[in-house]
């Protein structure tokens, strides 16, 4: 398997140019040109990007251009290996040589008509995704967090139809430290201070519960429960995996009171775990999925809820929607996606590889970690704050041609492409060596890495 493969790229078909209407005579609005130049500075490009965008994040100083396989290079064509993967949606690779003929395929031929008329494409993608994960049915969206929101009504729906739940009273139990999206619902189940900070008034009809605590989920469902929502790992809370049968009793508990179990596994799933899904590693089933990330191939948003037809044939035309949902594009790159993962034995690739990966980090001796955990290739390294913040381990790092992100201040993340191999996380983890060591010798700590 080789991560680096270039190819070639078809260019766009040239439309030809209609004159439609009766031409006006009418001074023209004029508008603002552009003052973006590619041959501007970083810096000047990170200035311009601050002047016109919101200031919702705070990404690291580097200006990518340009990426392939598990590498980006930036405007001065320095090369970084990627250890972050978008968040795992491009774990295929950066500009994959099958999903950009896809993409290019399908873009020459049709996108977008709406769900107002049938398509090629998403029946061909709602099979193989639905023969995938084992489910009856799928809806497609575009973001993970349209999916989570798809997941919610299909939950609230089942528990009024299904168990007669009074209208207006169902809730769903969710896990502290939760990251599901952005919307305002979703926000509005978070524990985090700063995501919902100045956005209330929130949907009610949400219990938090302590995330891993199978007890505290059973103590918290009432008859108006129709629901248990969660991650099977918690990824933006910093790899957070409860312990072990956690989520097989979680099960039992749905079973035994009739609640469904719905989980997000928009970052673990499609292989990051080492498994096609994360919920095999404990040999259970959902009654619900919610996929999205890789499932675009790091090329279109993609995302879907999955579920059986007691569930999904509620649903009823006019009850949800998405104008771009499951359109022929999308479709395409999904359905290329998904037999690329069993192509390329991807899934087997993060296990291996993850496994590796800590076997190594494992090895590293200082005071500056307080917790190593991850499982296949989505591992969380955990810094005491009161030495190093992730922030600045980061940068190291990025001024090494390595590139993470951290998380909650106190995490960096290795989650590189599921395309990576031996030699290249031989040199992240070198590379991240060096660091540890700087920053050791810098706070007069130690730092040693056991043979």
């Amino acid at each position: 398997m080789s991560a680096n493969s270039e190819s070639s790229h078809t260019g766009f078909l040239a439309a030809p140019k209609l004159s439609i209407g009766v031409k006006s005579n009418a001074p023209r609005k004029s508008r603002r040109s552009p003052t973006a130049d590619p041959a501007k500075s970083s810096a000047g490009i990170i200035e311009t990007e601050q002047k016109y965008c919101a200031p919702n994040y705070l990404p690291l100083p580097v200006t990518l251009v340009r990426g392939k396989g598990v590498y980006l290079w930036d405007q001065d064509d320095k090369r970084y290996l990627d250890m972050m993967s978008a968040y795992s949606a491009v774990s295929h690779g950066h500009c994959n040589p099958r999903l950009v003929a896809a993409l290019t395929r399908q873009a020459e031929q049709l996108t977008i008509v709406s769900r107002a008329f049938h398509t090629d494409k998403l029946a061909p993608f709602a099979e193989k995704l639905c023969a995938l994960t084992g489910f009856d049915k799928m809806l497609p969206m575009n973001t993970g967090a349209e999916a989570v929101e798809t997941a919610i009504k299909a939950a609230r729906h089942w528990g009024y139809k299904k168990k007669h739940i009074p209208g207006g009273l169902a809730e769903i139990i969710v896990a502290e430290g939760n990251f599901h999206g952005r919307t305002t619902t979703i926000v509005g189940f978070s524990s985090e201070v700063e995501y919902r900070a100045g956005f209330g008034p929130f949907t009610p009809g949400f219990k938090l519960v302590p995330f891993g605590d199978a007890n505290a989920f059973r103590g918290a469902i009432t008859p108006s429960t129709c629901a248990i929502l969660v991650e099977p790992i918690q990824g933006e809370s910093g790899i957070r995996i409860p312990p072990e049968g956690w989520l097989r009793e979680v099960r039992a508990i749905c079973d035994e009171n009739n609640v469904l179990l719905i989980l997000d596994e928009i970052q673990t799933g499609l292989g990051r775990t080492g498994e096609m899904f994360c919920f095999e590693h404990e040999g259970i089933r959902p009654d619900g999925l919610i996929l999205g990330k890789a499932l675009g191939g790091g090329m279109m948003p993609v995302s879907a809820f999955l579920a059986d037809d007691e569930i999904m044939e509620l649903f009823q035309p006019g009850s949800h929607g998405s104008t771009f949902g499951g359109n022929p594009l999308a479709a395409a790159v999904a359905l290329e996606a998904l037999q690329i993962l069993l192509d390329d034995d991807l899934v087997a690739n993060s296990h291996r590889l993850g496994a590796y990966m800590l076997s190594r980090l494992q090895k590293f001796r200082t005071p500056l970690i307080t917790d190593l955990r991850g499982r296949g290739l989505f591992i969380g390294i955990e810094f005491d704050p009161e030495m190093v913040s992730a922030r600045e381990v980061c940068e190291r790092l990025m001024t090494r041609g390595v590139l993470s992100k951290e998380t909650h201040k106190t995490v960096v993340r290795f989650a590189p492409p599921l395309v990576i191999e031996q030699d290249q996380i031989d040199q992240a983890l070198e590379t991240f060596s060096e660091v540890l060591a700087e920053i050791a010798a810098d706070r007069s700590v130690t730092f040693t890495v056991e043979s």
